[in-house]
């Protein structure tokens, strides 16, 4: 007999005592660890990026993505954190603001007041800049996929508008939320990111930034079927798309029963494809682009990518169907026995063959997982992630867990039953040889004191390092960056 799974180890009150609105936007308070204390050689800044606002007069958000974003920064130096949070100042959020009440729909379901006839045909997207956050050339720049990202003062957070790159993108042009960081496989580092123009037939635009904020290389390439592309992942020659069989009908959307993405499904009969854009910095620069059939899933997020002579490896965390949240249900009781987890899983991508073979890595529910930064687009050995506490089923992430990717060996570390983690970051010790010698990073919601903490653990054991209690409740968010002191 199959033993039954471990019981959860949470409470959901813990849990969605998380979705609320930020009341405060706190200026450089500087805080004392709660426990432990900085290593010396952690210095720079932790950016954060999530939704802040969830409600707006009355009314709650249908999916939590659809809230404004909001970004943290957390800067470590001399053994002190010094705190701020900012909303960024979108023309939607100045807007509501003003007005009191929503004004706009959600690509994740949320309505205007009014109901159905209120929402029809108004098909416009307010951009609300909660989904990634980077520091490119002398911005900061808050990052929502589906338009431009708008630029911030990196020091004090104040917004300084909706950023173009210097004529780079076009009014309303899409910019992902995640790029990759190439760690320097042709030179000095740089930020390799992307855009996609969806419909019967979609449009890649691939694009090379220099850290000072200068474009490299850019190039556009087409494929056939819709593309919903949140992530990638880059090797020293290719970019690396994984195309869901996913079928989009706007017809919900246009008549004001659905939202955007709601209007997204899984395809059973449908072929998923893995995309190869040759990067115009690498071997392969000016030829086309490889298109192989890949295996069922679906994917958000990736975990990394590297080259076995005409072999692509990718590793990602890949979900049985699309997750989704209908418009009848709440997200604050969402079932997540009825949400496909995330699993890690290995493709062996042959360039030649044109096939593709896939392994599982582990069956724990996992999201968010990096490896070292200096790896990216190279064989990693290690890897870093959010897991939930059981071994087996789906639940809120409530675990960092350090992956080795060749043993399968793992360390974890808890937040629960009251904590709930969001994306970790892995900070390499600055001239460290071992691939493991650094910290993790990570923003806990601590149901306790229904505040955050933030949690910094030594990379290679996962021991806690130092915790500070936040005055701050910071919702579950998404995304992150490091910025290393200069």
């Amino acid at each position: 007999m199959t033993a039954a799974p471990a019981a959860p180890s949470y409470t959901r009150s813990d849990w969605s005592s998380a979705f609320r609105n930020v009341g405060q936007e706190l200026s450089d308070v500087v805080l004392e660890p709660t426990r432990g204390q900085i290593p010396d050689a952690l210095a720079g800044v932790l950016y954060r990026n999530g939704p802040g606002r969830l409600e707006r007069g009355g009314q709650w958000l249908h999916h939590p993505f659809d809230g404004d974003g909001m970004i943290t920064a957390l800067q470590l130096a001399g053994g002190r954190l010094q705190l701020s949070n900012r909303f960024v100042r979108t023309e939607g959020w100045l807007a509501e603001e003003a007005a009191g009440k929503v004004l706009y729909r959600g690509v994740f379901g949320s309505q205007k007041p009014g109901g159905v006839m209120a929402n029809a045909f108004d098909l416009r997207l307010k951009n609300i800049a909660n989904t990634g956050v980077v520091r490119l050339g002398d911005d900061l720049l808050a990052l929502w996929e589906a338009a431009e990202p708008h630029a911030l003062d990196p020091d004090s957070l104040e917004t300084r508008g909706l950023s173009r790159l210097n004529g780079v993108l076009k009014p309303g042009e899409a910019f992902s939320a995640h790029p990759r960081f190439d760690p320097g496989h042709h030179g000095d580092p740089r930020m390799v990111t992307f855009g996609v123009k969806t419909g019967p037939r979609s449009t890649v635009r691939l694009m090379e930034f220099a850290a000072d904020g200068s474009l490299l290389h850019d190039r556009r390439d087409s494929f056939n079927g819709f593309a919903f592309l949140h992530d990638f992942a880059i090797t020293p020659n290719w970019a690396v798309f994984w195309q869901n069989a996913i079928n989009f009908n706007p017809l919900p959307f246009v008549l004001g029963q659905k939202g955007a993405a709601q209007c997204l499904e899984s395809n059973p009969k449908g072929q998923a494809k893995f995309w190869l854009v040759p990067r115009d910095s690498g071997a392969f620069a000016g030829q086309s682009a490889k298109v192989i059939d890949a295996p069922e899933g679906f994917v958000f997020h990736h975990l990394n990518a590297w080259e076995e002579g005409n072999t692509v490896v990718l590793e990602s965390i890949v979900y049985d169907d699309f997750p989704s949240i209908g418009p009848g249900v709440d997200f604050r009781e969402v079932d997540f026995e009825q949400i496909p987890e995330g699993l890690l899983e290995r493709c062996r991508i042959d360039t030649e063959t044109a096939t593709a073979q896939r392994e599982r890595l582990s069956e724990r529910c996992c999201e968010f997982a990096m490896v070292n930064p200096n790896r990216v687009g190279l064989q990693a050995r290690y890897s870093w992630m959010a897991v939930a506490e059981r071994e087996q089923g789906n639940d809120p992430l409530q675990a960092i867990r350090k992956l080795d990717l060749a043993s399968g060996e793992s360390r974890v570390w808890s937040a629960a039953p009251r904590g709930f983690v969001s994306e970790p970051v892995m900070v390499a010790n600055p001239g460290a040889t071992a691939e493991d010698d650094g910290w993790v990073l990570c923003l806990v919601w601590n149901g306790a004191r229904c505040a955050s903490d933030l949690v910094i653990l030594d990379a290679s054991t996962l021991n806690e390092q130092a915790v500070f209690e936040l005055p701050l409740a910071i919702p579950h968010g998404l995304h992150g960056s490091w910025v290393q002191a200069s």
